[in-house]
């Protein structure tokens, strides 16, 4: 089914990819600023921040699935506002929500755990040859852009492979809202192994391919 181009199979992957990939996005957006900014600055009520970013990375999908849900549904306090920017349940705007509940926490504390990474005397020296604040941090960000850049692949892999959370608020609804983690548990309950298996070895692939990135942006050969 893989070799052949079955449509069924590359209409769910692809689906998975546009989901999954506009959810990493907004995550980046709004993660990365903030991890640095966590990294970099000392306020009031930054261990508070912190402990919450932490709980957030470990949070269950299932939980946020739950979140989700009760706030778009109609009674919930989104839902009955009927505004035209808020996502209706069961499409890939309300999955695309969800993920990025789920990966915004990891791109964003994975940031700041680079960004703190960094030799505090680089800061330092940057500061002393007239650097503004923004470009400090830029500076810094770009020293720890590894670190950076392994974070979005670690947010990207935490949703790329949820189930609960996309089933719950997708509804795993064909040709609109079935992505690979939520096809492949139906396949198998259906007794569709071939479409589930080949699903499953895609997801694999996908997730591997993640994994190796990761580890050549650590810059860690394979035969260790």
């Amino acid at each position: 089914m893989i070799t052949t181009g079955d449509p069924a199979l590359f209409e769910i992957v692809v689906l998975s990819l546009r989901v999954s990939g506009t959810a990493l996005l907004f995550s980046t957006v709004i993660g990365i600023p903030l991890g640095a900014a966590l990294g970099l600055s000392r306020f009031t009520g930054r261990r508070l921040v912190i402990t919450l970013l932490y709980t957030g990375m470990g949070f269950p999908p299932v939980v946020v699935g739950l979140f989700v849900y009760l706030m778009l549904s109609r009674s919930g306090p989104l839902g009955r506002l009927d505004w035209p920017l808020i996502p209706a349940l069961f499409t890939p705007a309300a999955m695309i929500v969800a993920q990025c509940i789920i990966a915004f926490p990891l791109v964003a504390g994975f940031t700041m755990a680079a960004v703190m990474g960094v030799d505090p005397q680089l800061r330092q020296q940057v500061l002393s040859l007239g650097a503004t604040r923004w470009q400090t941090a830029l500076t810094v960000l770009l020293e720890a852009r590894v670190g950076v850049v392994v974070s979005v692949i670690a947010g990207f892999g935490g949703i790329i492979s949820e189930v609960g959370a996309v089933m719950m608020v997708g509804g795993n609804i064909e040709h609109r809202t079935r992505v690979l983690t939520t096809a492949i548990v139906l396949e198998t309950r259906k007794g569709t192994f071939d479409l589930a298996i080949a699903l499953g070895v895609i997801l694999l692939g996908i997730t591997f391919l993640t994994n190796v990135v990761m580890l050549r942006l650590q810059g860690k050969p394979f035969d260790e």
